[in-house]
């Protein structure tokens, strides 16, 4: 609790804007019937950090906590905290080995190398300066990574509007023929996830979810010197992720632009590759260097230390680790974080042997917006005035779970009023709605002495 919270709110943004950012997003714009209304989703990130301010930092900051789970084993027991730090465990990992197959694709363009050895550099790289930095390196690594893609990101967007014969007028005139300046939707569509409504409910849903129960981002927020520092932090990191996201879609409207004057030499099979193209064939020396150091440098805000955090903290006990020396338990961490490095260097090489063939920051959103809906579900249950047993708060999340995968997976059939489909940002609404709901109408079913521990400084939340 003694990092400046502007490095904090480097260190946030960074970890939130990763490869699936830099390169995914502006291929949202540059496809053929893309605009700008994933910009929607950046007005509920902005609400839902301000509820996470109001309605999880107290709690966090009243108690000598190191994981965002020890909430949950106060309120209900540590059933229920393992199961959420699982579901924690599965959504962050796979999320950011898909953002080190993406990373990797830019690399093996421009280097020459096969897809699988950059998946494993730049996993390898991420392991070794995490696990001799710890957290502090984490944050003040992001600080300098945030600098060097976003300026990156500026110098390509300078170079692609020089390379527009008739400038900033020209790209005007093409992003309005083409109908790429659209910012908002206000139907009613759920298979759409670029609606207005999809982008306030969902992305705010979303947030409260992966900011309020994320131990990537809590773990952040309890290094703030103060509370009233780490709210501060997490509000502005809403308002810097929307210029980000604002910028990354000029550019992908900028590249369909340039494309249509330049036609490439290959084409261009998946709008994530289209900036990746630009990069690796269109950029002068030197500025190729810095925008491949961007891009690697939004791929490495590692989550891997606070994956370890988690199986020390969370599941010490299963493990007999909670009696185990200080110093052990560190050796311990920094093996788990080997380990969970290797884990997203083999998850990106399947996803590589696979090719996706949606948009990758898509596939993310959507990974994060399962897993954390459920968790939302469950931390909201402890903001109820009565106690709920381990059981009930449990059960609640499978059948989130359950509900979800129904959603996902299971059969499609077009109703009166609507598509069956649902599309990745109702995915944290639908779950965290199913999780609470089940949760508080099965608590009179289940006892509620569960072995869960009194702590008046957090509990009730």
């Amino acid at each position: 609790r003694n990092i400046p919270w502007w490095a904090l709110l480097a260190s946030i943004v960074a970890a939130e804007t990763s490869s699936a950012t830099f390169l995914s997003v502006p291929g949202l714009s540059f496809a053929k019937s893309g605009d700008f209304r994933f910009l929607q989703l950046a007005i509920g990130y902005i609400v839902g950090r301000t509820l996470v301010v109001v309605l999880f930092l107290p709690a966090y900051f009243r108690g000598s906590l190191f994981s965002a789970y020890e909430l949950l084993e106060r309120r209900f027991g540590r059933s229920t905290r393992r199961i959420a730090s699982a579901l924690f465990l599965v959504a962050r990992n796979i999320g950011d080995a898909l953002r080190l197959y993406l990373t990797a694709i830019v690399l093996s363009k421009a280097m020459g190398m096969s897809l699988t050895s950059c998946i494993i550099i730049t996993g390898v790289v991420t392991a070794v300066y995490t696990l001799f930095g710890g957290m502090r390196s984490v944050v003040w690594n992001d600080c300098l990574q945030f600098v060097v893609y976003l300026v990156a990101a500026i110098a390509s967007a300078v170079i692609l509007l020089q390379g527009i014969p008739g400038g900033f007028e020209q790209l005007w005139t093409y992003a309005e023929s083409h109908e790429k300046l659209r910012m908002f939707d206000f139907s009613w569509k759920l298979d759409d996830p670029y609606t207005f409504w999809a982008g306030l409910i969902g992305g705010t849903f979303l947030t409260l979810g992966t900011h309020g129960t994320d131990q990537m981002i809590v773990q952040r927020c309890l290094s703030a010197r103060s509370q009233r520092e780490a709210g501060r932090t997490l509000i502005l990191s809403g308002v810097v992720v929307m210029v980000q996201f604002a910028l990354f879609l000029a550019i992908g409207v900028a590249l369909a632009c340039y494309f249509d004057l330049h036609p490439p030499a290959e084409l261009i099979k998946k709008s994530d590759e289209a900036f990746a193209s630009f990069i690796v064939n269109n950029l002068p020396q030197g500025l190729l260097g810095l925008t491949l150091a961007g891009v690697v440098a939004a791929s490495l805000s590692s989550s891997l230390n606070s994956s370890a955090a988690t199986v020390v903290e969370d599941f010490g006990s299963l493990l007999r680790m909670n009696d185990l020396a200080p110093a052990k338990r560190l050796r311990i961490s920094k093996l788990v974080t080997l380990i969970f490095g290797v884990v997203q260097i083999v998850i990106a090489i399947i996803a590589a042997e696979m090719g996706l063939t949606n948009s990758v920051v898509d596939n993310v959103l959507a990974i994060a917006g399962f897993t954390f809906g459920i968790l939302l579900g469950v931390f909201c249950l402890g903001l109820l005035p009565f106690r709920i047993s381990s059981a009930a708060a449990s059960t609640g999340m499978l059948a989130g779970i359950g509900v979800l995968i129904a959603v996902k997976f299971g059969p499609q059939y077009d109703w009166p009023l609507f598509k069956a489909t649902v599309a990745w940002p109702w995915f944290p609404v639908i779950g965290s709605i199913t999780t609470f709901t089940v949760g508080a109408l099965v608590t009179p079913l289940f006892p509620r002495h569960d072995g869960s521990v009194e702590n008046p400084a957090v509990s009730p939340i």
